[in-house]
């Protein structure tokens, strides 16, 4: 079987020894979300797994939504989902929802009560969770757990029908309350809630849980290789009693990974939420969440996702990816792609006192030295142009190359300029840079006549176009041998995660678009944001700055 990404794991090895075996003629496998928040970085790597282990091996892959908690779920988050499965390159073979198996999984619920293999309790949630036992401890029978078939049978019934409250009773699965796995120690597998539910209204008040339906949803699609995040492996012998008990046509296996994480980064839906309902952030899709909808707007590609996801591999093992390893692979699939262009963030104006007043020339700068094929664009340049104000100083370091009194540079694509003046305002600050300019010196010349060791970017004053930038930093700031878990994550927010600067952009960009992106010449990549745009504002987000000393790890 060719492999088109050259990379393989142990998921891909068993896949191939089933098919090698006959043990299936074809795989099928599913990306099966809770629409109850939007998707993050970390489901990227399940999605490009299950969607791209079906494509190599020419199987089906199937989008289902497992919505067996309508107190949580939301068509908002349905939509949002399809969406970001899309824009990271995924077409689904079948869009099937858990709440379209509901009937199917009350009469298998039905059969295991006529087995005695379930019954009906009317302990408490908390009356529950005491008897369960401990890991070394075994649990405790519930009192109801010898109830006859036919008093469960009406009792469950009676449930379906909105006879009872919620959490007066649930159905539990009849296992083994001594069970050294306390996931089977008579698991609920249904329980009532009187609430609307997204896709089926308010035709059911029961709602099966989620290690019951789940199973029970491969077996009816015919899921092959149902592959899953490594907190699921002690469910494995339930999945299995289910798949067996409710006596379904198809067997499908369950396999387990390291699910992902991030330095820096929250990787937990009930997390995000509360940063959104918190307005720690601006919503599900601010650029600075893990959400692939905050990395979309923000700037990340799709490729570089992908990328990322087949690179970390797929392990057993757990342990916490360097988030710098992610902006590797974006800058390495931004470099070819993104027009190089000069935006000032913080604007500093030069008057270049020998220039003709009034007069504009154009200036031919490549869009991308790395991509020549991109072709030139053409920039304005005269008397008076914003350079950063990080770019002159009055009385500089050693090492300083940029614009001081007395000193000369080279303006990217332009001329060389020399400070001989500078204004200050009431306050001492420096607001007005004068400078003069040598003819002579112009970029593509062929001058040779000396060499300046600073290059610094401008954008011309007269055509320049306002914009706003917003620099990002990480949401969370990590702290090494943090073990005081009572602190709350919220206590690690970092003040300087966005940073607002105003300054001005080459008149090229005034046509912009949502998700245009670019690289700011000494800045990093920024993307337009879509969000934000309008006819008189450009916004760009920094995506990621040009440069890290992070290394790949060797494999």
């Amino acid at each position: 079987m060719e492999n088109p990404n050259n990379t393989s794991n142990f998921i891909r090895n068993i896949i191939v020894d089933d098919l090698k075996e006959g043990r299936v003629d074809s795989i099928v496998t599913r990306f099966p979300p809770e629409p109850n928040g939007y998707l993050h970085i970390g489901h990227a790597k399940s999605i490009c797994l299950n969607f791209e282990l079906a494509r190599e091996f020419k199987g089906r892959v199937h989008l289902r939504f497992d919505d067996t908690n309508p107190l949580k779920e939301d068509t908002e988050y349905v939509e949002s989902i399809k969406e970001d499965v899309q824009w990271l390159g995924f077409e689904w073979d079948g869009l099937y929802f858990a709440s379209d198996y509901f009937e199917e999984m009350y009469k298998r619920a039905i059969l295991l009560i006529e087995k005695g293999k379930a019954y009906v309790d009317d302990l408490s949630a908390d009356e529950i969770r005491q008897m369960r036992g401990t890991l070394t401890e075994p649990g405790q029978n519930s009192p109801y757990r010898d109830r006859g078939v036919e008093e469960n049978l009406d009792l469950f019934e009676r449930m379906r029908g909105g006879e009872f409250q919620n959490g007066e009773k649930v159905l539990r699965a009849k296992i083994d309350m001594s069970s050294p796995n306390i996931n089977l120690r008579d698991p609920v597998i249904y329980r009532i809630a009187h609430a609307t539910h997204h896709n089926t209204g308010d035709k059911w008040c029961i709602y099966p849980m989620y290690a019951f339906a789940h199973p029970i949803e491969d077996a009816i699609e015919g899921v092959t290789h149902s592959i899953c995040t490594l907190e699921f492996e002690d469910q494995r012998p339930l999945y299995d009693w289910v798949i067996e008990q409710c006596e379904m046509d198809s067997t499908p296996h369950q396999y387990e990974f390291a699910r992902l994480n991030l330095t820096n980064t929250v990787m937990s839906k009930r997390k995000l939420k509360l940063l959104v309902d918190e307005g720690t952030v601006d919503g599900w899709d601010d650029p600075r969440m893990p959400t692939i909808s905050g990395l979309r707007r923000r700037g990340y590609t799709p490729e570089s996702i992908r990328t990322f996801c087949r690179e970390i591999g797929v392990t057993k093992g757990s342990g916490v990816i360097d988030s710098k390893y992610l902006d590797h692979f974006l800058r390495e699939d931004l470099k070819l792609k993104a027009p190089r262009t000069m935006g000032i963030l913080k604007p500093l104006k030069v008057v270049i006192t020998n220039y003709p007043e009034g007069q504009v020339e154009w200036l031919d700068a490549e869009i991308n030295p790395e991509n020549l094929e991109m072709g030139v664009r053409q920039i304005p340049f005269s008397r008076e142009i914003y350079i950063e104000q990080d770019d002159f100083m009055e009385n500089p370091p050693n090492k300083y190359f940029r614009l001081f009194p007395g000193n000369e540079v080279r303006l990217k694509h332009a001329y060389f300029i020399k400070c001989h003046d500078f204004v200050k305002d009431e306050n001492g600050n420096v607001v007005e840079i004068h400078c003069t300019y040598d003819p002579e010196t112009k970029s593509g010349s062929g001058f040779t006549g000396r060499k300046v060791k600073g290059t610094i970017h401008w954008v011309e004053a007269s055509h320049a176009v306002p914009a706003e930038f917003r620099l990002y930093e990480p949401l969370i700031l990590d702290e090494e041998n943090d073990e005081d878990e009572s602190s709350s994550f919220l206590d690690r927010i970092n003040a300087n995660s966005l940073v607002k600067e105003h300054g001005f952009v080459e008149p090229n960009m005034k046509e912009v678009k949502g998700q245009d992106k670019f690289q700011f010449f000494r800045h990093g990549y920024f993307n337009v944001d879509p969000k934000d745009l309008s006819d008189d504002h450009i916004v760009f987000n920094l995506i990621v700055s040009l440069k890290s000393s992070f290394e790949l790890p060797k494999k």
